[in-house]
């Protein structure tokens, strides 16, 4: 990566932490904690765990931006601490799922919610049926979204940062805006008194025949749900880490991607505590785990807006997810660059365009997305890629203390906050979250391990030398 090219700030390298985590999932996803808890109390203590932990992980983080200040981030982190080895296999599953999973989902999203507006964008408008394979005009609008984002941020790293200001800008004013707007709907009503009577008695709650049935959760169940609900929570809001990959092109990175890390997880963790205190502000626990298709965000728009909440909800998800998706398309590709550098990946990702970017790396990143958009097994790919994201958070904070012992003597100008106390925290309890997963989601967490295990012996091949 061309290192005089550093034109991204510290507020631009903070949109994209912002901007990369918001996506559909903070309108979507307390449906399903909700079913898993049952209570208001519990609903915000899984994103307030869920917070912290991103917080903690960020600032750990920020000690190694500093170490090595290149393009590829994490996976740079875990080939200095590990090897070749571990790091090729978070590059192999980054590829194969994490980024290109999460860009064809955000995608799809997009779609989904453009159909609102669109009838005609509807997944459920099937323009070619191959028997086995099914393409609806929601996946072609996805990839389509997709490749003009892709071919926007060939041209250059300006072009992708101004879409990232301007639309994480929009987005975050827009859900400021619904917080404050369902606050005061709220406030004539006493829904959260009600959702706070019970708020601190777990309870599991599944709809059969119309009927709730309640299930009320005693010790290590608890945390079981808790742990299972977060599958959601982290989900919405992982990809913070994607400005580390963007390194080589941030002015000042020792500084500013610490800061933006810390800046950026703190906003977006904020604002998810709000809008679920909102939710629960505005309508019963029940509504909130039953919304239709698992959509609360529309639900409360139109208890805020009336019968136009749901074409402003899209508005707003189709701006959230537009963001979100630049800025995954931005930064997915500096990895793959680096990848090829070290002769893991196709040598063609490791060119550089007259425009400074790596250009080929950016279409690799794109077909892969778009075959996963026409597959439709996105949905499940990322399913079982919480876990294996969550395990190379891990490895990558244990590399921490790896490497002050292995380095000592490195220049640090960050150093982790509350080292080693507070890293050691999320190490115990990101392990006991992929253990509680083991035990009550086999059926994700064996799939995910099986993919970045795939990756040993596609690591041997490529040891020989790809093309």
């Amino acid at each position: 990566m061309d290192q005089n090219k550093k034109s991204l700030g510290l507020l631009d390298a903070t949109m994209i932490v912002a901007g990369s985590m918001i996506g559909s999932g903070i309108f979507i996803v307390s449906a399903d904690i909700t079913r898993n808890v049952g209570s208001a109390g519990f609903l915000l203590l899984v994103w307030i765990i869920t917070g912290v932990l991103t917080l903690i992980a960020a600032t750990s983080y920020g000690e190694l931006s500093a170490m090595y200040p290149k393009a590829g981030g994490q996976y740079v982190y875990l080939r200095e601490a590990y090897g070749s080895l571990v790091s090729f296999l978070y590059g192999w599953s980054f590829f194969t799922v994490i980024q290109t999973g999460t860009i064809a989902a955000v995608g799809v999203a997009f779609s989904k919610f453009a159909a609102y507006i669109f009838p005609a964008l509807s997944e459920k408008n099937i323009l070619l049926d191959l028997g086995m394979i099914k393409i609806s005009a929601a996946q072609i609008v996805s990839i389509l979204l997709i490749v003009f984002l892709s071919w926007v941020n060939t041209r250059g790293i300006q072009g992708g940062k101004w879409i990232q200001l301007i639309f994480t800008a929009a987005k975050l004013l827009a859900l400021f805006a619904l917080i404050v707007f369902g606050f005061i709907v709220a406030s004539k009503s006493n829904f959260f008194t009600l959702n706070w009577l019970s708020a601190w008695q777990p309870k599991s709650l599944t709809s059969m025949d119309s009927q709730v049935l309640v299930k009320p959760l005693l010790g290590f169940s608890v945390v079981a749900a808790i742990g299972v609900s977060m599958v959601g929570s982290v989900f919405s809001s992982d990809a913070w880490n994607n400005v580390t990959f963007i390194a080589g092109e941030i002015k000042n990175p020792q500084r500013n991607i610490g800061l933006s890390l810390i800046l950026g997880t703190l906003s977006v963790t904020i604002i998810y505590f709000l809008a679920n205190l909102m939710f629960v502000s505005l309508m019963p626990m029940q509504d909130i785990a039953f919304a239709k298709d698992d959509r609360i965000g529309v639900v409360a728009a139109n208890i805020i807006f009336g019968n136009s909440g749901t074409y402003i909800i899209a508005i707003l998800i189709m701006i959230s997810t537009f963001g979100c998706n630049n800025g995954l398309i931005l930064a997915g590709a500096r990895v793959y660059s680096t990848m090829a550098n070290d002769k893991l990946f196709f040598q063609k990702a490791a060119v550089i365009n007259e425009n400074g970017v790596p250009a080929n790396g950016i279409w690799f990143q794109c077909i892969w997305a778009s075959i996963l958009c026409l597959t439709g097994k996105y949905g499940d790919l990322l399913d079982y890629v919480v876990f294996v994201v969550l395990l190379f958070y891990i490895l990558t904070i244990v590399g921490i203390f790896i490497l002050r012992r292995r380095l000592p003597e490195y220049d640090r100008p960050y150093k982790a906050l509350g080292y080693p106390v507070l890293p050691l925290i999320y190490i115990i309890a990101a392990s006991v979250l992929c253990l509680i997963l083991f035990m009550y989601k086999p059926a994700y967490t064996w799939p995910g391990l099986g993919i970045v295990l795939l990756g040993i012996p596609v690591y041997y091949w490529a040891k020989k030398g790809i093309k």
